[in-house]
């Protein structure tokens, strides 16, 4: 039996993902985590989420609760995922991150620190994600450089970053298969008279309303053709579930950096 730590215990998504593994096979909750501060620290964290008393009280420190842990799983925020990142290694524990947001240096020193312990990251742990993820990789590889390429993501009204994790990964796994470099290409803002859109350019948009949890739609526009490839998360229980899935896989892998693809088995084929 897989042992977890959910950090965000009582935040949307560390609540769902608490809440999905009482009812998953070969992984139990031993801790709960909070930031320092949170109002419900000290709280039974089944009580907090209705599913009666568990009998593990909130912590506002990993540390508490880390020697019990198998694996770490943290869906909170990019600053504070780096810092929880650093205790599991400490403790040698293994880890799945589903936090977006990291820049690119925080980048750099979590793919340093995945080298002394085992890390599943990824903007999105949702399975349907990441069979897209490998079907946009074969279709831009078929069409190269004959199609126009666009992306288009909307969410819920308080997500922080933009463009989405999920849609930044969806771009470079695209720019990747035609051979381009992203960060030149990339086109995230139209406005005004702004000629011509170029044939390398790959337009990343971005909406924001209401309580969307999650649509990313890819289209590849031809003349006289296209292609819309559009995955919506219908709730936030496809990636409390992918997170559940990638916590159980990690734990019995070697020291490394992994994302979904990798849990799914998707990679070579």
């Amino acid at each position: 039996m897989v042992k977890a730590v959910v950090m965000g215990a009582a935040g949307k998504m560390g609540g769902r993902i608490i809440s999905l593994m009482s009812s998953t096979e070969g992984i139990e909750l031993c801790g709960a985590v909070e930031r320092v501060g949170h109002p419900l620290v000290g709280a039974d964290v089944g009580e907090t989420l209705g599913l009666g008393k568990r009998g593990i009280a909130i912590s506002d420190d990993l540390r508490s609760y880390i020697d019990g842990a198998d694996v770490v799983i943290d869906f909170t925020h990019h600053e504070a995922a780096v810092d929880h990142l650093k205790t599991a290694v400490d403790h040698g524990k293994a880890m799945v991150i589903g936090t977006t947001g990291f820049t690119a240096d925080e980048m750099e020193v979590i793919r340093d620190l995945a080298r002394s312990t085992r890390l599943v990251l990824a903007p999105n742990m949702s399975v349907g994600v990441n069979v897209m993820f490998k079907v946009l990789e074969t279709v831009a590889l078929t069409l190269k450089d004959e199609f126009d390429v666009e992306i288009v993501e909307a969410h819920h009204n308080m997500k922080k970053d933009a463009p989405s994790g999920t849609a930044m990964r969806m771009a470079d796994i695209i720019a990747g298969a035609l051979g381009r470099d992203l960060k030149k290409v990339a086109v995230y803002e139209r406005k005004g008279m702004i000629g011509a859109r170029t044939k390398e350019e790959i337009g990343i948009q971005t909406i924001r309303a209401g309580d969307i949890v999650g649509e990313h739609t890819v289209i590849f526009g031809g003349i006289g053709e296209r292609l819309e490839f559009i995955h919506r998360a219908h709730s936030r229980d496809n990636f409390a579930k992918g997170g559940l899935r990638a916590a159980k896989w990690i734990v019995s892998q070697r020291n490394g950096f992994y994302d979904m693809q990798d849990v799914l088995g998707l990679k070579g084929k």
